[in-house]
Order: structure tokens, then C-alpha cells, then sequence
């Protein structure tokens, strides 16, 4: 099995850390590149910038609440290029508001998970998404 791209978009240390580390222990080979805002992540997904010889990632991880671009903004511009709406994303965030979950659908957003504030709880849900994502679903080819 080929090696999984997951580009994580968040601006939070902490949640960074809980997530790569869960993606690590994963049971499928990953690779996870970081990014901690919405215009970082246009410019990683599109290879803009410093960016220019980025992988593409086979699934993006997306906070709604970024610094410079939100997670909304960012999800519509990746979404509605025809380069790039193939690639799943999942929106990843503390927010639990109907509006966000609701702009989130209607612009293409493939998942909507809320962020438990447990720390064991946040850990199964990483898993949860590896489980899924990773192991299930038959990601689009690059």
C-alpha cells in the first residue's frame, strides 16, 4: 500500500500535537505536512510560495478557525478549482455551530468532525479518522 499524504491545517500547538502524534502510531504508512493558517494551506495545496515543490496531499485535515484565511474560505477555494476538488477534506474544529457546519457542506466539505476537549476522546477520534479515511475509503489518484 502506497504511503498516505495528509496536509493538517491548524493553528493550535496543542492540537497539532495530539494529532500528528496519533497519525504516527497509525497502522497505514502516512506522511503529515503542518500548515497553521488558511493562507498557507491555499499556498501549500496550489504549491505557491514556499511551497512550489509540495506533494500533494491525498487528504487535508482543515480548522475552520485560522488566522488569515478561515477554514471556510480556504475549503471554497480548494473546491471549486477543478485541479483540486478531488482531494477529501475533513473539517477538523472546535466549532459545533449549525452555520459553520452548514457552510461547510454546501461548499464540498467531505466530513464535519467537532474536536472533543478530552484528550483520550480527541485521541479516538484520530483514530477514528485513520480507521476510516485511511483504511477503508478508496482515495482518488493523484
Amino acid at each position: 500500500m502506497k504511503p498516505i499524504h495528509i496536509l493538517l491545517v491548524e493553528d493550535n500547538e496543542g492540537d497539532i500535537l495530539l494529532t500528528t502524534e496519533a497519525l504516527e502510531e497509525c497502522k497505514i504508512l502516512n506522511t503529515v505536512s503542518v500548515v497553521r493558517n488558511g493562507k498557507l494551506a491555499i499556498e501549500y495545496v496550489f504549491k505557491k510560495g514556499e511551497y512550489t515543490n509540495a506533494n500533494r496531499p491525498d487528504l487535508i485535515l482543515l480548522d475552520i478557525n485560522l488566522p488569515f484565511k478561515n477554514g471556510i474560505e480556504v475549503l471554497e477555494v480548494i473546491k471549486t478549482d477543478d485541479s483540486t476538488k478531488s482531494i477529501p477534506i475533513i473539517m477538523l474544529t472546535t466549532s459545533s455551530s449549525e452555520t459553520d457546519i452548514l457552510k461547510s457542506y454546501s461548499n464540498h466539505a467531505n466530513a464535519y468532525i467537532t474536536k472533543p476537549v478530552d484528550v483520550l476522546d480527541f485521541l479516538k477520534t484520530i483514530t477514528s479518522i485513520e480507521d476510516f479515511w485511511l483504511s477503508i475509503v478508496q482515495l482518488p489518484q493523484k
